[in-house]
This record gives C-alpha cells, structure tokens and sequence, in this order.
C-alpha cells in the first residue's frame, strides 16, 4: 500500500510548465509540420493566382502613367503650365482652321457652325460699323457745319441699317435654325450670330469657312 500512494504524491508533485509545455508542443508539431508540407509542395501551375493577369496594354498604360506621375509640387505645376500651353496651341489652330475638335466650348457643336456660316455667307451691315464710325467722327471733328451736320445724318442712317438688318437676320436665322434643328439645343445660337455681324470678316473667329453668297 505505501508504494502505491508514494507513486500516487510523485505523480502529483509534478511541475505544471512541464505538463502545459508538453501539451503545447504536441500541438504545435502537427501544425508545424503541414506549413512545411504545404510550402514544399509544388503550385499546380493552371492553378488561379487570385486575380486576373493583366493585358499587355493595360500594363503598358500603367508603367506610363507611373513614369509620368510628378513626384513634386514644382514639377506637377510645370506641367499643368505645359498642358495649358498646348492647349491654347491647339485652339488657336483650331480658331484659324475651324477644326471642331479643339475649339472652345463656346463655338462646338453642329448649331454653332451653321450661325457662323449664316452670317459669313452673306454681307451684314454691322460689320462696317468700325471704318463708317471712323469716318463720321473724321467728319464731327472738322470746324464746318455743313460736315458736323453730314455726320450726324450719317450716324444716324448707320444706326436705322444695323437695327434694320438685324432684324430680318434674326428672323431669317430662326427660321433656318427651327428648320435644320429641330430637335436639338439653339439657345444662344442667334446672340452668338448678332455678336459675330458686328465683327469685320478678317478678324472673325473661328476664320469663315464659307465665301459670301454661298450657301450654308
């Protein structure tokens, strides 16, 4: 009896890290075991990689905008100053070629186009205001009544034309327009003509891309 119970106490006295430390271990070595098993193990090459390989393209387009990607405040304004320029660069050309492409907001679309042939196909007396003006202030500004009187009379035929011939390009360019768009935005479209008449032909922009008379 006195064997059994000295076997039964040195049972008990024995430390609890060894018995906790033992049954870690135990556990860790399955587990231990697999991650090397699975690092080892060769990848199934037609397996999926978890997301979809790129096309060379897309790829392509990626590096670039990486590589052009300003890295400073200093280089990301010098190439908005950059941007800017070239594109001012291609308005200008596009003012002076008509290409729609590149032209202000202002002048694009179909509707646009068609008022600015309207008024370059055919003569408006709003655009000899300028060199009429010059000669009637020439005439004011000389000490004889007879021309002060002469330029007065003209200025005010100058006037009764412009308001005249505005009025039947309104109506003439409304009509045209209800008839070639109906279904789509005019709104502005006749102001926009009104501001172009009162330009001389050579300094219109966008450049007439039709010849007086001809139809647009």
């Amino acid at each position: 009896m006195v064997p059994r119970r000295a076997g039964v106490h040195a049972r008990e006295r024995l430390p609890l890290g060894f018995v906790f430390r033992s049954r870690a271990k135990e556990e860790k070595a399955p587990a231990d075991k697999a991650a090397v098993t699975d690092s080892k193990q060769p990848r199934d090459p037609q397996a999926p990689k978890g997301r979809p390989t790129p096309k060379r393209n897309e790829a392509q387009s990626q590096r670039r905008s990486v590589a052009n990607t300003p890295t400073t405040r200093k280089e990301a304004a010098k190439r908005q100053r950059d941007e800017r320029r070239t594109q001012l660069e291609r308005q200008r050309q596009a003012l002076a070629g008509g290409d729609e492409r590149y032209l202000p907001a202002r002048d694009k679309g179909p509707v646009r186009k068609f008022a600015r042939d309207f008024i370059d196909s055919r003569f408006n007396v709003a655009e000899f205001f300028l060199p009429m003006a010059v000669v009637i202030l020439v005439l004011s500004l000389v000490r004889v009544a007879s021309l002060q009187t002469i330029a007065l009379l003209l200025w005010l035929v100058v006037i009764v034309l412009i308001v005249l011939d505005s009025i039947v390009t309104v109506f003439r360019l409304r009509k045209a327009l209800h008839a070639r768009f109906p279904d789509q935005n005019r709104r502005g479209a006749v102001a926009y003509a009104l501001m172009r008449s009162l330009q001389m032909r050579r300094l219109r922009l966008p450049k007439p891309q039709v010849k007086r008379g001809e139809r647009p």
